[in-house]
């Protein structure tokens, strides 16, 4: 039932969005040089690695430094990098990891490698369902990027307070998933996105 919806939404998004994400490619390539999808590693289900889709938000190869982003005054992020990430826009090309079934709509955040292999063995639970686009702890941490800006030490800060706090976060999730979950997470995001 769960994957039936990921497909039937993750279509409709797409086709009705179409013309917002080429508008959205055109923007990015008019800003800066460089590819308008930005792609990850990731890891998802099972965990098996996979690539993860973005608009490109950021100066090219930006990601060869540091995997942290403290937001605004991060200068590695571009004009309309800013304003896509403000909004979750950047996300928008996901849905075509949802099509391909590496993810689901709702489910914990998918994580790069690095960070993943840093958890414990209850942690790694959190890999036996499909990763999502949101769930508990995007709502939570809607803001990680300022978050970590006011840290000396962003990816310290990440490691020992974030990451444990979202793990925990995306197990309850998996303990209580449901479709009546899902619509409150799904109605959540959009309500923190809003605000």
């Amino acid at each position: 039932m769960k994957r039936l919806f990921d497909i039937l939404f993750s279509l409709l998004v797409l086709i009705v969005g179409l013309p917002f994400g080429l508008l959205i490619a055109l923007c990015i390539i008019v800003d800066s040089r460089g590819k308008v999808v930005y792609r990850q590693n990731r890891v998802g289900r099972n965990n098996v690695d996979f690539q993860l889709y973005k608009f490109r938000t950021m100066c090219n190869e930006a990601d060869k430094g540091s995997l942290i982003t403290i937001g605004a005054d991060d200068m590695r992020i571009t004009k309309v990098g800013a304003f896509l990430r403000k909004y979750k826009i950047d996300e928008f090309p996901q849905f075509l990891n949802i099509l391909k079934g590496e993810m689901s709509v709702v489910g914990p955040r998918p994580e790069v490698r690095k960070y993943v292999n840093m958890y414990t063995p209850e942690q790694m639970r959190v890999l036996s369902v499909r990763p999502g686009l949101t769930d508990y702890a995007s709502i939570r941490y809607v803001n990680e990027n300022e978050l970590l800006a006011k840290s000396t030490n962003p990816e310290q800060t990440y490691i020992q307070e974030i990451m444990p706090d979202k793990l925990k976060l995306n197990l309850k999730y998996i303990d209580e998933q449901s479709i009546g979950v899902d619509c409150k997470i799904m109605w959540q995001t959009v309500m923190a996105i809003i605000r």
